[in-house]
């Protein structure tokens, strides 16, 4: 779900060194035959990240009626949460043991395994002007697309948004904040009227980043910010990063209950926080909407609002870019079971269990065209995904979209900040030196 993230060392830098594994065998296996028939027998193992509720039973129900289609085959679900998919994709590649099907992020994460040759190409079967291609949005499809060819299987899109209680707003009496600067003046009346401001929990490290992302694409030029994803390119000597983690700091110190203490609260606790009533806002994925509004808890759908991390007064980046990306699967390269695969995840895909998965309990809009609706998403989720498709540029997770020494460079330094370890210009100097050293 969380995009995303457990650390960039133990995840990121971990798919660096797993790659090793994968190519060591690369000429002891023929490349998979993604476009044969497939043969209805065997087993068909897959890495989810859909493990626990309320996303578990999704494949697990997907699983089951692919078995009732074809009996002799046996699907062999593995199912992993968002803290734990990383450490488990390293563990099965580095002992050879990669799924036929696994989950994937965008950017430097999918990259590595691509490059790593452990992605089957699937640009005859699903590239664009293919019958299953033209069945997603092209954008999502091109968020796995290298150099002409297409390697993922995009599941469900996903952006990021301040969701927050209308309900305590009303109380307080504040409007829907329209700048950075009214978010924090905002977190003054909601703390007086006995509610957390904004939940947040940074135990896992990842959620830091997400603030940092969204506001770093909102004060640094876009050209600038993309070059410095990439340590051949990048400078990081941009004004609109210290002006970034000088904001993010102050939303934590002034907006959180636990302030420098977030760093070791769970993000569940603070999702749940919402949920419970206890909190005015929670800064979440598209994929939790559901979730913080599901049956039983205080918030219900009705007293549910969105919107997306106001900009700063005076921001020099890109005003209407929203933090996000697709999600999706790969299909193991080597395997031997690679054209069952394809016609599996053609089946997750067709537009009926497309709209199950949009749908409540579970939330996630698909990325084929006509699954999220009005009548079959929640309003949030069908007003989420409007606004990512409507934003001017996305901008894909900090601790996915560059390499592994300077996502992690980039998550010590949030949580330094936050701690009160490291100031702005030492966080982003340690960044610096993390990217010159990739380079």
């Amino acid at each position: 779900m969380h995009a995303q993230r457990i650390t960039a060392l133990t995840a990121l830098g971990a798919a660096s060194a797993l790659l090793l594994a994968g190519c060591a065998g690369a000429s002891a296996a023929p490349a998979a035959d993604v476009t044969a028939e497939p043969e209805y027998s065997g087993t068909l193992s897959i890495l989810t990240k859909f493990g626990g509720d309320p996303l578990g039973p999704y494949f697990e129900t997907l699983a089951a009626e692919y078995e009732e289609l074809h009996p002799e085959v046996t699907v062999e679900l593995i199912q992993e949460t968002d803290q734990s998919v990383k450490d488990k994709t390293k563990t099965l590649t580095a002992s050879g043991a990669l799924p036929d099907i696994y989950f994937t992020w965008t950017g430097n994460w999918a990259q590595n395994f691509i490059d790593g040759g452990l992605a089957a190409d699937l640009t005859e079967v699903i590239g664009p002007d293919t019958e299953w291609g033209k069945t997603f949005g092209e954008a999502s499809l091109s968020a796995f697309e290298v150099d002409g060819s297409y390697y993922g299987i995009p599941l469900y899109n996903n952006g990021k948004f301040m969701g927050y209680n209308t309900a305590i707003f009303d109380e307080v009496g504040i409007e829907v904040p329209t700048t950075f600067e009214e978010l924090i003046e905002s977190c003054g009346p909601i703390r007086a009227a006995g509610y957390e401001p904004i939940a947040f929990g940074n135990k896992d490290g990842w959620p830091a980043l997400h603030y940092l992302q969204q506001l770093f694409a909102y004060n640094v030029p876009s050209d600038v910010l993309h070059d410095d994803f990439s340590p051949s390119t990048a400078t990081l000597d941009d004004s609109g990063y210290v002006e970034s983690l000088e904001q993010f700091k102050t939303l934590v110190d002034e907006c959180t209950d636990s302030g420098n203490g977030t760093n070791g609260v769970l993000y569940t606790t603070a999702q749940e926080a919402l949920a419970g009533g206890r909190a005015a806002m929670y800064y979440q994925e598209i994929l939790e909407f559901d979730t913080v509004t599901a049956e039983g808890n205080a918030l219900t759908p009705e007293h549910f609002g969105i919107f997306p991390l106001p900009v700063p007064e005076g921001a020099a980046g890109e005003p209407g870019s929203i933090e996000g990306a697709p999600e999706g699967y790969l299909i193991n390269a080597k395997s031997p079971r690679a054209a069952l695969a394809v016609d599996f995840m053609k089946f997750a895909t067709t537009l009926e269990n497309a709209t199950i998965l949009s749908s409540p309990p579970y939330g996630q809009p698909s990325t084929v065209i006509d699954a999220v609706t009005p009548e079959t998403s929640s309003v949030a989720v069908y007003e989420g995904i409007t606004k990512v498709n409507e934003a001017s540029g996305l901008v894909i997770w900090l601790d996915t979209v560059t390499v592994p020494e300077v996502a992690d460079a980039w998550l010590a330094g949030g949580e330094a900040l936050i701690s009160g370890g490291s100031t702005p210009e030492e966080v982003l100097e340690s960044v610096r030196n993390a990217s010159d050293a990739a380079e």
